[in-house]
């Protein structure tokens, strides 16, 4: 992953020498996990499936290439029981993992509009987290693969959770 390096210099903020700790690359600086997170401890999340479409990073900076009409979610065969009555949502929303985000800036040109705003204002890839969500329209479900349209999340990336939208009951 581009986010995380072994390295052997100093996190720019506290000094100590960065050998067996993740870091950060934000702003072009190197910050260790525990300049960012302090006494956090992390967690382990598992995927529950992968994407499967068309779509991929652009060399630099943000966005996709490729046709993003449909995508397919596979699931994990052990995810069959949990699909139970989801084809009859319209909307679904699906919580996935940036796997191919880069370095971070905490204040950027938003794309959307040019407004200069910090991560938290914006849908960049490029977060701490690297966790993503975004509501799509359920097309069908076939076994444990789910087709999906609007969904931007390149080819290969994790699925992490799948939940109905609230206002699913709602036709957009």
């Amino acid at each position: 992953m581009a986010d995380f390096k072994k390295v052997h210099e100093a996190c720019s903020k506290c000094r100590k020498k960065i050998s067996e700790y993740k870091i950060y690359i934000i702003d072009n600086k190197r910050i260790c996990t525990d300049c960012i997170y302090g006494n956090s401890k992390p967690f382990e999340i598992y995927p529950i499936g992968i994407v499967k479409n068309n779509l991929k990073r652009v060399g630099e900076g943000f966005g996709t290439i490729g046709k993003e009409d449909i995508s397919r979610i596979e699931l994990i065969e052990s995810q069959k029981p949990f699909l139970y009555k989801l084809e009859e949502e319209y909307y679904i929303t699906i919580v996935y993992y940036l796997h191919e985000a880069e370095s971070i800036k905490s204040v950027f040109k938003r794309g959307l509009d040019g407004k200069e705003v910090g991560v938290f204002a914006s849908r960049t890839p490029y977060r701490l987290s690297r966790i993503a969500i975004q509501d799509v329209k359920l097309l069908k479900v076939e076994g444990t693969t789910i087709f999906v349209e609007g969904l931007d999340a390149v080819n290969g990336t994790p699925i992490l959770d799948i939940k109905m939208r609230w206002l699913g009951l709602c036709k957009m």
